[in-house]
């Protein structure tokens, strides 16, 4: 679009000999229309940026807002700075030590609290250090007071005018190491110094100097070669061994003869040194604080040995000896006599027991031996010797099998071998067994060819009468025993046709507690329920059970008394068969029951 043309009288002429002239008013409204213009733009896009900016610019001109700032940052930069370099320690330390000094001037008490803790170890330390130094002369003195050295150590003491417990250590003494130094080797200057507490006090750094002093003289004197240095010195009484290493050396001031393995530990120690502060050495500048840390290992090397100059007795007074000769009599006689309590009275149990028979025993120093018979049915020997604390390894037993005429063996035996229905009583008496009730005519025949062989019994008398309730009910318990109900797979529903078999069930329990009831007996049936293999033992019980509870609550309803009736699950403990088919799975998932009389007279079951 092109721009219409302005009328001429709004443009005024402008030429080259007059400037161009705007009128004052026009300009400035402009102007202000534009920075309002453009302020409104700014706060629109810069509003966040300067809100922003002036917060900035608050916590700037705010003391309190850097000093929370600094103060969160602070420990973290000063554990930087620490791990980094010693920068930071060098610095703070005239700080701190000013800090330390202007805290005692104020108040002495807040340091003395701060290391009180620190007092009472080290007070006790040092005391019991000078007890245990008292303590080990008075120990020596004491041993040596009342012997003939003694009293020649006495005399020399009096004659020389030293304390009698000088002379003792100095007679006892085999070696001691009374000073060990640490010198650092370029400089000759002391690292560390540790001395023996029965010592006194010397100055250190006068011995460094001196040793220093001499190695300097040895090397200048005889032109040794820069690797030799001087190892050992005699100086009076004292032996003084060095032992070089390449940053420093060790110096042990040795009172007595010292064995050639302690040079060995003076090695393993400047070794060890090297190896852990190597570097403390390589930069020592003359400050020996930080070998604080060596003294541990020099403590090592200060060692002691004395020699005991108390004769040992070459024989043991007689009344010593008589008197552990009667102790160990003593001793031995009242064990021997516990033992052959013991033993009497195990003979006297085996003697007591009914189907054992003692032939022989014998006891020969603190062995035994016995021979004799027993009864299969008799109580075991080795029990017996079990109760009476005797050792089995000492005793030799020889039993031989027999069966013994003890009444209760023989009727014990009578009834495993003749089975006796519950209807039938045994007895045995003077050596006649007899038999009382009423049983199967089969029961007595055969109880009549068997009767002769058992052991003890000279004559059989029976007085049982030939019952058919009793042949009835056998033939009846048999049946019900045969039958079994069977269910479907994972339930507790009898599967299709089970009906018929439940009624012939119920018929034959019906006709079993009618003869039951003619023998004065009553019926208890237990009905069993069982399971296939799969699924877990706990569902199987579970689920046995419930096919038991089905088939007695079947029996309730049909008029049978819940006193007579037991359900319990054998899960899958007693399969009918091995389960390799669907078809023998099938088998046995079943109830089963057990029928058992129980007699009312006497209020016992007995299976007949």
């Amino acid at each position: 679009m092109v721009p219409k043309a302005q009328p001429e009288q709004e443009h005024p002429q402008v030429t080259s000999a007059s400037p161009l002239r705007v009128p004052d008013e026009p300009v400035e409204k402009m102007e202000s229309v534009e920075s309002d213009g453009l302020t409104e733009l700014r706060n629109l896009l810069l509003a966040p940026e300067q809100a922003q900016l002036a917060k900035l610019q608050e916590r700037l001109n705010e003391t309190e807002f850097r000093a929370e700032e600094v103060g969160q940052v602070l420990p973290e930069a000063i554990r930087l700075a620490s791990s980094r370099n010693r920068e930071l320690s060098t610095a703070l330390t005239p700080v701190v030590e000013e800090g330390i000094q202007a805290s005692v001037k104020r108040d002495p008490k807040i340091l003395v609290n701060a290391i009180f803790p620190l007092l009472g170890p080290a007070i006790r330390k040092a005391i019991a250090a000078t007890l245990g130094t008292m303590i080990q002369s008075l120990n020596q003195t004491l041993e040596e007071s009342f012997s003939i050295q003694g009293l020649k150590w006495r005399i020399e003491a009096f004659r020389a005018g030293k304390s009698f417990a000088e002379v003792v250590l100095l007679h006892t003494l085999l070696y001691r190491v009374e000073q060990v130094l640490l010198i650092h080797k370029k400089t000759g200057l002391l690292l560390q110094h540790v001395v023996n507490t029965a010592v006194p006090v010397q100055d250190a750094d006068m011995v460094s100097g001196m040793l220093t002093a001499i190695q300097d003289f040895v090397h200048d004197s005889f032109n040794l070669k820069k690797e030799e240095a001087l190892e050992t010195m005699q100086v009076g009484e004292l032996t003084v061994w060095i032992e070089p290493g390449p940053e420093a050396v060790l110096v042990g001031v040795i009172r007595g003869n010292a064995p050639y393995q302690l040079r060995s530990i003076f090695q393993e120690t400047i070794e060890s040194i090297h190896r852990q502060h190597g570097s403390l050495l390589t930069s020592f500048q003359g400050n020996s604080a930080a070998f604080e840390i060596c003294r541990p290992d020099l403590e090592s090397c200060l060692q002691v040995q004395y020699a005991s100059h108390r004769k040992k007795p070459t024989f043991v007074p007689l009344l010593v000896i008589a008197g552990l000769m009667l102790g160990a009599v003593g001793l031995w006689s009242f064990l021997s006599a516990r033992s052959h309590q013991r033993w009497r009275l195990y003979l006297e149990r085996l003697r007591a027991e009914p189907g054992l028979l003692v032939v022989a025993a014998e006891e020969s120093w603190g062995k035994y031996s016995v021979s004799g018979l027993r009864d299969p049915l008799a109580v075991d020997p080795s029990k017996l010797l079990k109760e009476t604390n005797i050792d089995a390894a000492q005793v030799i037993s020889r039993w031989q099998p027999f069966q013994s005429a003890v009444p209760q063996f023989v009727l014990a035996r009578a009834k495993s071998l003749l089975n006796p229905p519950g209807t039938v009583t045994l007895q045995f008496e003077n050596g006649i067994l007899r038999a009382v009730g009423a049983a199967p005519q089969e029961w007595i025949t055969e109880s009549r060819r068997l009767a002769p062989f058992i052991s003890g019994v000279a004559q059989f008398q029976h007085h049982v009468s030939v019952d058919s309730d009793v042949s009835q009910t056998q033939s009846l318990k048999k049946q019900i025993e045969k039958q079994a109900v069977h269910f479907v797979e994972g339930g507790s529903q009898f599967v299709p046709n089970e009906e018929e078999i439940l009624q012939t069930l119920v018929e034959e329990v019906r006709r079993m507690q009618k003869a039951a009831r003619s023998l004065k007996q009553t019926l208890h049936l237990e009905i069993r329920g069982h399971t296939d293999g799969s699924g877990s033992e706990q569902m199987n019980r579970r689920l046995g059970q419930r096919r038991a509870d089905r088939v007695l609550q079947f029996l309730v309803s049909r008029g049978f008394e819940r006193a007579q009736l037991a359900a319990v699950s054998t899960g899958t403990n007693e399969p009918a068969t091995r389960e390799i088919t669907e078809s023998d799975r099938a088998l046995n998932r079943r109830v089963t029951f057990h029928v058992t009389l129980m007699a009312k007279a006497e209020g016992r079951g007995s299976r007949p």
